[in-house]
């Protein structure tokens, strides 16, 4: 075993931070319906969050790891320094949308992260394996758009409050299992973000990226998920307990269909999102919060461009101090 030098160690810290921002940021995804629906308490949904995103980042995510890892940027020309330039890129813009509750999709920001190092540093692009991807995000949103419709028309709305028996009785149960759904998900197709970057570089096996991005995912969600625990949940459709089941099998289906079929990593935000807009048109239009999902839409064309933006201005100052 040898020891990590300089650039390695600032790899390694800044990938595992980078991951504990994602767990933070996808709490709302994954376990924001069920938290609010009284199904599952608060402490308990970010527990359950945190080891079922351990499980799904330590034994689905290898095929993910491999592919972004090898095939974007190939493992011959990504420095380490140039992968530590692209990480920090992406963690501090996560962070920062973190903080300002916007649910960006963390998977573009690092992956247009990863191109502007790569266009700074002249390295070569991958640019058909970078075109799949962008086909598969815009793919995503709308197979969660018909599967989040479909399912609300079988599920129909429950009795008013008042009536017996109630809705929540009905299905709550079945959502909390779909918010598990999720979390796993979560875990398989999010700790590539952080940690393909030591299967790039050749600093671990997929095996152990995995594992050690999914601790860290965990981290982050018990840290500080709570923050953004309920605001994709109710800012963006007026959901039932019909639709919130429909909208997050939508996310969980459509995620694990990427992960597991096709080897590659989407948006969870926008896996939920298309889901609960599919639900929504389901119910109605005016079921969806308009505004607030113009608005959302604006973060995620913000996110890939100050993505690519930051990364190649990243590889100047790595020129400056002479990486």
């Amino acid at each position: 075993m040898t020891f990590l030098d300089l650039s390695q160690l600032v790899l390694v810290a800044a990938a595992l931070a980078f991951a504990w921002s994602i767990g933070a940021h996808y709490t709302g995804a994954c376990m924001g319906m069920a938290y609010g629906s009284g199904g599952i308490g608060r402490r308990r949904a970010l527990l359950a969050m945190a080891l079922l995103t351990v499980a799904g980042a330590t034994l689905a995510s290898g095929r993910v790891l491999g592919n972004i890892g090898l095939n974007l940027i190939g493992a011959s020309d990504l420095t380490v320094p140039a992968a530590a330039t692209v990480i920090v890129a992406a963690f501090a813009l996560t962070t920062v949308y973190n903080y300002l509750k916007l649910p960006t999709s963390t998977i573009q920001i690092f992956v247009f992260s990863l191109v502007g190092v790569a266009l700074g540093a002249q390295l070569p692009v991958r640019w058909s394996n970078l075109e799949g991807l962008v086909l598969l995000w815009a793919a995503a949103p709308l197979a969660a758009v018909v599967v989040g419709y479909g399912l609300a028309r079988l599920l129909r709305p429950g009795p008013p409050p008042s009536a017996e028996p109630s809705s929540h009785e009905r299905w709550v149960p079945l959502l909390v299992l779909m918010a598990f759904a999720a979390s796993f998900a979560m875990g398989a197709n999010d700790v590539a973000n952080a940690t393909a970057v030591f299967v790039s570089t050749r600093l671990t096996d997929v095996v152990v990226a995995g594992a050690i991005g999914g601790i860290a995912l965990a981290v982050g969600v018990l840290t500080w998920g709570d923050r953004l625990l309920t605001t994709v949940a109710f800012d963006i459709v007026r959901t039932d307990e019909g639709m919130a089941v429909a909208a997050q099998s939508a996310q969980a289906s459509v995620i694990l269909a990427s992960v597991l079929l096709a080897g590659a990593f989407t948006s969870m935000n926008q896996a939920l999102i298309g889901g609960m807009a599919g639900a929504g048109l389901a119910r109605g239009k005016r079921t969806i919060h308009w505004p607030v999902l113009r608005g959302i839409l604006a973060g995620w064309a913000v996110g890939p461009v100050s993505g690519l933006a930051l990364g190649f201005a990243g590889v100047e100052l790595m020129v400056r101090l002479g990486l």
